[in-house]
């Protein structure tokens, strides 16, 4: 019973992660406004995958550690790659960088290998095919495979050549990869004339960058000033191109800027020095960087090694650690989250970190508190790595005078002033008012962001306003919203209110999982929504589940499936959900028109390593020949595909005598 206790709470804490570093990645790679810092979004990942591999049967092909990047935006022509762009793992230190290189010279079979090291520009990869050694398409990564094309606002990068040098012109197609980024002294020049236009800045570079890329006007991404460094050539027809050190040089002989900065080593120890030496130098340049790549020089040895997932087994990223100051906390604040959660917070005596003031941090939650010890009036480390929101490393002991004084968590919420309550198992304590005002202000936006129901024009500040005027209690009540109500907003004029009706209309086209995200339920994401969709596909199927049947879903735990059913069993939300139904919003899932090839009518499910491809890639497969991927096993299941160390899905298969067959036999049965 405890080891059955011990996996749901690992399957509940997977599934929490996943939702977690999906809405990241979504903010990171499709909006460019990131939340949190890169060194706390590697630590969510970098858990994520240790939790994965320690447990392979909860491994699942929709987790972001089988993807790269975000989704590409829709206004978009959308480019497929001729190789996916790969991210890197990350090592942090010279352990990690020497582990790495245990594996390589493992999987080479052989001790001397070389390596080539090149500073990671903090930008936006982008990829660029010629022809004939002409510029004739320039696409982000996005997603990995698909990106963006964005060719016309590439061009106005003075640094990218339009046509290359010498041989490369005889070349009849290759794409060639690389990093665009908006030098420092540009950056600090475009933020003081947005601040003289009464514009907001830019938080860091790389959003600038990256918003200067996706602009539907090329006027404003020349604007920009944007700058580009060449650092590989995802694909070449008739190449002949040996080694990475050769791949840099080369670049640089047809006209691509290539940064100078690259070395090339022997060994693993040449890498460690080149690696320590930078850190210390990054505040010279005029450019960010946030570390050094690291990669197997030889191209043959790369493909040897191949890539594992999203990442390829032959580089790495050495991650300098994110910048750090000292000072006081003044005061721990709390805010109300859309769940009720009781979100602490710091406020600092101002201190400079990475050019910028910092007066507030994040503190995660209660037991991130009182497990670093963070008291009021502690000297506090600030950690800001990324360039975004800082956050309280933890308390430096040795400067306490005595008066510091022990956070207390409010026992009534600051916003309703309801009792608070801190159940066991949750790291936070929640106000549990439905009426909450905090909680109904943040729901609704919530409610109206891109990835639940993208109502765009309605805006937390219209949103304030609506609430303050009593024209909306919910979230139904934005369907019901007449012209006279929204007439009385500031600012509201005609144009504005037939572009707001319309994006609400156009809200009721949303997919079921969309809305089931929208209702805000605690723990769910947007992961775990779609996940709930493909198993009961209609709402009245959800309504009538019991606790039992959704912790029957794999990825979903005991946590999750209570919140759901406590959710749907509470009849102020069925009455909202019933509202929605009737004001058009889409409660089915929308039946996929299903392909037909040799799989059609056959069920899998894939558990353990594959060979020669990611799980993802071959339920992908399965699909595009007609068949179907199950999320569980039953004896409806027609095959169970067994790859390396499979997970306690073999054995309910072997149970229930579903037939179980190899990789290889998929595919011949694929293939006749």
């Amino acid at each position: 019973m405890t080891a059955q206790v011990d996996i749901d709470r690992v399957a509940a804490r997977i599934a929490d992660l996943r939702q977690k570093i999906e809405y990241h990645n979504y903010l990171y790679h499709v909006k460019d406004t990131p939340e949190i810092s890169d060194a706390e979004y590697d630590r969510l990942f970098r858990e994520l995958l240790e939790l994965e591999k320690e447990h392979p049967e909860l491994a699942s092909p929709d987790s972001p550690t089988q993807r790269v990047g975000g989704e590409p935006l829709e206004r978009f022509t959308k480019v497929e790659h001729h190789a996916p762009m790969l991210s890197l793992a990350n090592a942090f230190s010279e352990d990690e960088l020497r582990a790495f290189n245990r594996r390589v010279t493992g999987g080479l079979e052989r001790e001397d290998v070389a390596y080539v090291t090149e500073l990671k520009i903090d930008g936006v990869a982008i990829a660029l095919t010629y022809k004939n050694g002409r510029f004739v398409r320039g696409a982000t990564r996005g997603n990995g495979v698909v990106g963006e094309d964005v060719t016309a606002n590439l061009k106005t990068v003075k640094q990218i050549p339009l046509k290359l040098k010498g041989a490369g012109e005889h070349i009849p197609e290759m794409e060639v990869r690389g990093e665009v980024y908006l030098p420092l002294s540009a950056f600090n020049s475009l933020n003081e004339e947005r601040a003289d236009k009464g514009l907001s800045q830019f938080a860091n570079p790389r959003n600038a960058a990256a918003g200067a890329i996706r602009q539907l006007d090329p006027k404003v991404s020349r604007s920009r000033a944007l700058s580009f460094f060449g650092y590989a050539i995802g694909y070449i027809e008739n190449g002949e191109i040996k080694t990475q050190k050769e791949t840099l040089e080369t670049l640089q002989e047809w006209g691509f800027p290539v940064n100078t900065n690259f070395r090339w080593h022997e060994s693993i120890e040449g890498v460690l020095k080149f690696c320590s030496g930078w850190e210390p130098k990054r505040e010279s340049l005029d450019y960010e960087i946030d570390g050094v790549v690291v990669k197997v020089d030889d191209l043959e040895d790369q493909k040897v090694l191949g890539a594992i997932s999203r990442d390829p087994r032959w580089a790495i990223a050495y991650k300098f650690p994110g910048q750090v100051a000292t000072t006081r906390l003044k005061e721990i604040g709390i805010n109300v989250g859309r769940t009720g959660s009781m979100n602490p917070y710091a406020v600092l005596e101002p201190v400079r970190l990475g050019g910028v003031t910092i007066k507030l941090a994040t503190l995660h939650n209660q037991d991130d508190v009182r497990r670093k010890d963070i008291r009021v009036g502690d000297m506090v480390v600030v950690k800001r790595a990324g360039d975004v929101i800082p956050q309280v490393v933890g308390p430096v002991i040795e400067q306490r005078t005595g008066k510091e004084k022990i956070f207390r968590y409010p026992d009534k919420c600051p916003s309703c002033g309801q009792p608070v309550v801190h159940e066991e198992g949750e790291a936070m304590a929640y106000c549990l008012n439905r009426e909450c005002p905090a909680q109904l202000f943040e729901g609704l936006n919530h409610f109206i962001s891109r990835g639940a129901m993208d109502i765009r024009g309605l805006g937390p500040s219209t949103v304030l306003k609506l609430l303050e005027l009593g024209f909306i209690h919910n979230a139904a009540d934005l369907y019901s919203l007449t012209e006279e109500q929204l007439a009385q907003l500031p600012g509201f004029k005609e144009k504005s209110i037939r572009n707001l009706q319309e994006a609400i209309a156009e809200s009721r086209k949303r997919p079921f999982e969309n809305v089931l995200f929208a209702l805000g339920i605690r723990h769910i994401g947007e992961g775990v929504a779609a996940l709930l969709t493909e198993n009961f596909h209609d709402l009245d199927a959800l309504l009538n589940a019991s606790e039992e049947q959704i912790a029957g879903i794999m990825g979903i735990g005991p946590r999750i499936a209570h919140s759901v059913f406590e959710y749907f069993r509470d009849p102020q939300n069925r009455e909202l959900v019933e509202r929605l139904r009737k004001a058009g919003l889409k409660t089915e899932k929308e039946a996929r028109a299903r392909k037909s090839g040799s799989l059609t009518g056959k069920s899998f499910i894939i558990t353990g390593k594959l060979e020669t491809m990611p799980r993802s890639a071959a339920e992908k497969w399965i699909e595009e020949q007609g068949g179907s991927v199950l999320a569980s096993v039953s004896k409806k299941l027609d095959y169970l595909v067994v790859g390396a160390d499979p997970g306690s899905k073999l054995a309910k298969a072997q149970k229930l005598a579903v037939p179980t067959i190899t990789e290889k036999q998929l595919f011949e049965m694929g293939t006749e």
